[in-house]
């Protein structure tokens, strides 16, 4: 992807500039959950593994062994913590934010560099032009450094270790984020998608050598913190199509008794709930079934082999219903859409590994009746 071209800072009370894209020009925004708002699990304590966060943000993730903090109603930020004014500021809009340190390594902060990571509810359109922005504020006694940004990647990032990514970032900040007391600023830009990410991560993607940085007095604590709210990726127009490759689901051929895999569909972890990305497969097959109308098909649900054979089953059966109630939703008839769980007992690899697991959970459907 190209280097962005664009960078912007506004405070929440300040003019808009030229440069800024106006509202009416870009499209909706891919990000899901986007000022996280919605949670997998009730946010009650601290975090202090990635997992943990990852567990409790919904369509959000740590990819690294870092933990990003939570900040809502339910949450109790420990003594310890709150006594530096964790969690004082309120969020942009709604009930929750979440933090991250971005600075801080040299002078030997643990979790010196945390990230979040979202899949998008599309992947990036080469060549399309986007619009990036969040907000952000920050811990009253924070540093003030560069080099907040975006990174948009084709693979989901999952490190065990707290480590720097250091990914290049499509927008980042070049001039210090220093944020006004009680004030959120923006941070945004503009960049040209040179792959399909499907990814976007948001964090300090350079080491604290290549960071610059302010407030470095007896006032400051050793380390950068940021609030994070309201997340946005936009196209910005002209929208280009989106090219379709040959195994695309819409030119598949029918007939009766072929079994197909629904490709890109996604769940959140040990749920039936669809991921927002699931949608653009989804959409396909309901404009093949409404293509043809006499059609029927039974959708499959499979799992790997972890976890009991009577919640395995479960849980096949669930993702198979969600995907047939979302067919329902769009005006396909309940008499064209079967469904059914198969558990762990129809793999098509290996179970021993995980690239082997990866491929049994998965959703397929049958051809009934063409």
């Amino acid at each position: 992807m190209r280097k962005t071209y664009l960078f912007l800072l506004f405070a929440v009370l300040s003019f808009p500039l030229a440069a800024q894209v106006p509202a009416d020009e870009v499209t909706d925004n891919i990000v899901p959950n986007p000022g996280f708002e919605r949670f997998s699990s009730n946010p009650i304590g601290w975090f202090y593994k990635g997992e943990h966060f990852t567990k409790v943000m919904k369509y959000w993730s740590s990819p690294t062994g870092a933990s990003p903090d939570v900040f809502g109603p339910k949450v109790r930020v420990p003594a310890s913590w709150a006594e530096k004014d964790f969690g004082k500021e309120t969020p942009h809009n709604g009930g929750a934010m979440v933090g991250i340190t971005v600075y801080g390594c040299v002078d030997g902060k643990p979790h010196c560099r945390e990230y979040v990571q979202a899949q998008l509810a599309e992947p990036l359109v080469v060549g399309q032009d986007y619009y990036v922005e969040m907000w952000v504020n920050q811990l009253p006694r924070s540093l003030d450094v560069n080099n907040l940004g975006f990174h948009f990647s084709p693979t989901k990032v999952d490190i065990t270790t707290d480590e720097l990514l250091p990914l290049p970032p499509q927008v980042r900040s070049e001039e210090i984020v220093e944020v006004a007391k009680g004030r959120w600023q923006r941070v945004s830009g503009t960049f040209t998608a040179e792959a399909e990410a499907e990814y976007l991560l948001i964090g300090n993607f350079f080491d604290d050598d290549h960071t610059r940085v302010a407030g470095m007095d007896d006032e400051h604590l050793k380390y950068a913190y940021y609030y994070l709210d309201d997340v946005l990726v936009k196209k910005i127009p002209p929208i280009l199509p989106v090219p379709v490759k040959p195994d695309d689901l819409t030119k598949i051929e029918l007939e009766e008794g072929k079994i197909v895999r629904l490709k890109h569909l996604y769940f959140e972890f040990d749920k039936y709930e669809l991921h927002p990305r699931s949608y653009v497969e989804l959409r396909k097959l309901v404009s093949l079934m409404k293509a043809n109308p006499s059609m029927v098909i039974q959708v499959n649900g499979h799992t790997d082999n972890k976890g009991a054979d009577n919640y395995n089953m479960y849980l096949s059966r669930k993702r198979a219903k969600a995907v047939v109630y979302y067919l329902n939703e769009q005006g396909i008839p309940r008499e064209r859409t079967l469904y059914k769980g198969f558990g762990h007992t129809q793999p098509i690899a290996s179970n021993d590994t995980s690239e082997g697991r990866q491929l049994n959970r998965r959703v397929e459907f049958l051809i009934v009746r063409q």
